[in-house]
């Protein structure tokens, strides 16, 4: 199978829908955008022996390139309206595969593919850039927090690496006007946190740390790849059920996380950092 029919495969598989009004095929998707709502855009990379080993499933992979972008969009409240996939693969035979899981995803979540590029390359990378949307103004950011708020965490961390993304799109639409900040939980607690952190101008104070049964509470703390939301709520508003409160904002130096009395070390994934190199 060639380039051209496999792009036109993909057009079969992935029609626009109203508010996209042309998708696959032409040199740029067009997409209209509904009145009195801010479009979201965010993209995520997943790179072979990085991200994923080639071990794995095809279909596994592409669900998961789509769900970690959808992360994003779950942690500003916002709802998911198209993808664009740049994918590069050494074998063909991957490419349906990976599109097969990544559109069984994109069905549930209401993601129509939109369009992006094929290429071919010794090893398996992808970049998925994912548009949603939110009423105009209400968009969850990370710079929101305030002293007093408590801080609260969507499910349990510390889980394996390869484990499949339990999504968070409909929690992130019910926080809107609600929470005062929000984050996903891609690289880790500690690191997210003070990402948080810093972004609001405020301090933390954390007491618990909801780890998967199984795992330790060094990897709850520092691991990465949860996936959970990571959200700020003012004294007094109720909690969605579920979720569990791990701390409160406090002032202090931006950033500085205590945990248990002790200073934390924000020490979760980072691509540029020492055991990474």
């Amino acid at each position: 199978m060639n380039e051209l029919e496999l792009v036109d495969r993909l057009r079969r598989l992935s029609s626009p829908t109203r508010d996209l009004t042309l998708g696959i095929g032409d040199d740029c998707a067009i997409y209209r955008p509904r009145a009195g709502e801010e479009l979201l855009f965010t993209t995520d990379q997943m790179i072979e022996d990085v991200h994923f080993k080639r071990t794995q499933s095809a279909s596994s992979i592409g669900e998961r390139a789509l769900a970690r972008s959808l992360s994003d969009i779950a942690a500003m409240g916002g709802e998911p309206r198209f993808c664009l996939v740049a994918l590069a693969v050494s074998e063909t035979k991957w490419i349906e595969g990976f599109y097969r899981g990544l559109l069984r995803l994109a069905k549930r979540t209401g993601v129509t593919l939109a369009g992006g590029d094929l290429a071919r390359d010794v090893k398996f990378h992808c970049d998925v850039m994912v548009c949603g949307s939110v009423p105009r103004g209400k968009a969850l950011r990370r710079d929101g927090a305030r002293a007093g708020d408590s801080i609260f965490v969507s499910g349990r961390l510390g889980k394996p690496w390869d484990r499949r993304i339990e999504l968070r799109l409909e929690l992130g639409q019910s926080l809107r006007g609600v929470a005062t900040s929000c984050i996903d939980l891609s690289d880790g607690l500690s690191l997210d946190l003070h990402r948080l952190c810093v972004a609001s101008g405020v301090a933390a104070q954390i007491d618990r740390v909801p780890a998967l049964q199984g795992s330790t509470e060094d990897r709850a703390l520092h691991g990465g790849e949860d996936y959970e939301l990571l959200f700020t709520m003012p004294v007094g508003a109720t909690a969605p059920r579920g979720v569990t409160r791990i701390g409160q904002v406090v002032r202090g130096v931006a950033g500085e996380i205590c945990f248990r009395g002790r200073l934390l070390e924000a020490r979760g994934y980072d691509h540029f950092g020492k055991r990474h190199e």
